[in-house]
């Protein structure tokens, strides 16, 4: 088989009991929402029977070395957990947008099924808005903001209707000239930058003293300007925020939401009117890679805000939150085939097709982004045995190019399997096109209702004629074509 095959009855069905259901194996929810540490157990369950059923069902083997699987049913019960954590904590009949943020899995059949499961997008670049509207997402539903918009975005999310959050003052003097005299179909805002400082990883924490992000409340004469922009601009109704992503703990978050909440009080006190009706609280939860558990939950992120600041849930304010890496991070993995195995210094050396064209940040930044490893063997079923400390490296030409180093696993020799666990954002869909490594194919799957699993395509591996394509191959000739001119 070939990869590309996108029906649901692929042959060799694997018995995946325990597998039915969003919550534990008899489908009841956990305290957290629905699914809690049944959910987490379960999905363990079907990681493996997924693993094996690839192997079977040949979409995992010698000519398809490398390959990305997404765990339908987790995602699915992602999506409720999160929308159940919200809806206990507001008000009756309070609006709440959910948006994905599309930079963690941009792939618009996830972003089909997001959508399906009562979910928005929020887009940060015109192709990301594209990959939003080729979902099917409505313009209603989706939240712009990138910090670099240029006037033919602004232009086309204001004729869409889709909400746009200004960054900077420059951006809203262009937003003023697109929308001249008329009333905007756009939910428009500012991004505030509540400078409460970072967490564990500078790159992600989006609300120090310095961000490029939004305009920074405890700058001199901003918290001003902004409250004033308001008052001269009827039209802005909506006050953004993000405190950060990974590594910043949710006491941080709620702070910078409560100091945004604070300036919607503010503004409308100013205002004498409910001019800022929705708050957006950004996305940012951060993601336990360290365990099986989905740890912090939303409804603990929930939970907090409502103690935090209360007001935001008594039903004066829309809500909007932008989560991506918590909802996707623990239902995809990334399962490699062993080529190689070898020795090094005395350390045993696996050689995988799994690197830095898949883990880029891992590779580059291990101490920040290490990852969770599964062995499996040349079935696709969990490896036993005594523990070994090995290296795990990928394809790539440098030394750096290591999935794990010094990871206790099971001794791997060639044909096993290892998954790189916890992968559903960030990884799946952000290719680093080092060595000309091709994408590798990603696959959908979940239970085929007679005890196996079925797969479906979310994106076809890319072949060596598309990364020729992409190289420029049609224009082999153009710099050859170049003559300097001669000199007189």
């Amino acid at each position: 088989m070939d990869g590309t095959d996108d029906t649901n009855g692929l042959h060799g069905p694997h018995d995946v009991n325990g597998m039915n259901g969003a919550g534990g194996p008899d489908g009841t929810d956990g305290p957290d929402g629905p699914g809690g540490a049944g959910e987490d157990r379960a999905r363990a369950v079907r990681r493996d029977a997924a693993v094996r059923a690839a192997v079977e069902q040949g979409l995992l083997g010698p000519g398809s070395p490398l390959v990305c699987l997404l765990d339908v049913t987790g995602i699915r019960a992602s999506a409720a957990s999160l929308r159940a954590a919200f809806a206990a904590v507001t008000a009756p009949g309070t609006p709440v947008l959910h948006a994905f943020a599309v930079k963690a899995t941009p792939l618009v059949p996830v972003l089909r099924l997001l959508h399906e499961e009562g979910l928005g997008a929020e887009v940060a670049s015109p192709g990301e808005l594209a990959l939003a509207r080729a979902a099917g997402v409505p313009a209603a539903r989706i939240v712009l903001d990138s910090p670099a918009k240029t006037p033919a975005e602004l232009r086309e999310a204001l004729e869409l209707g889709v909400a746009v959050n200004a960054d900077n003052p420059q951006e809203l003097a262009r937003i003023d000239a697109l929308v001249g005299s008329a009333v905007p179909r756009s939910p428009l805002g500012i991004r505030v930058n509540p400078q409460v400082g970072g967490g564990s990883i500078g790159a992600l924490s989006t609300a120090t003293a310095t961000s490029k992000f939004g305009m920074g409340l405890r700058d001199e004469g901003v918290r001003e300007w902004i409250v004033r922009a308001y008052l001269d601009r009827p039209w802005l109704t909506r006050l953004h925020t993000h405190t950060g992503s990974q590594g910043i703990p949710l006491p941080l978050m709620a702070q910078g939401v409560a100091r945004t909440y604070a300036l919607a009080e503010e503004i409308n006190a100013r205002a004498g009117r409910r001019q800022v009706d929705t708050l957006d609280l950004g996305g940012g939860l951060p993601v336990n890679f360290g365990s099986e558990e989905t740890t912090p939950t939303y409804a603990q992120y929930a939970r907090l805000l409502r103690e935090t600041v209360p007001g935001l849930f008594d039903g004066r304010y829309g809500l909007v939150t932008e989560f991506g890496r918590s909802l996707l991070a623990k239902q995809g993995t990334v399962v490699t085939r062993v080529e190689y195995t070898k020795r090094a210094g005395g350390r045993p050396v696996a050689v995988t097709h799994a690197g830095v064209q898949v883990a880029t940040r891992t590779v580059y930044a291990p101490e920040a982004w290490p990852l969770r490893l599964a062995a499996y063997d040349a079935q696709g079923r969990p490896k036993a045995g005594p523990e070994v400390v090995q290296d795990v490296a990928g394809p790539a030409c440098f030394a750096g190019d290591l999935l794990a180093e010094g990871r206790a696993l099971a001794p791997l020799e060639p044909g096993d399997h290892v998954a790189a666990l916890d992968t559903g954002a960030y990884f799946l869909a952000h290719h680093y096109a080092y060595n000309s490594l091709p994408r590798p194919g990603i696959y959908g799957f979940a239970p085929d209702g007679s005890g196996g699993i079925a797969f479906v395509t979310v994106r076809k591996p890319q072949t060596l004629r598309d990364i020729v394509a992409e190289a420029g191959g049609e224009h082999a000739s153009a710099l050859t074509a170049l003559r300097t001119p001669e000199r007189a």
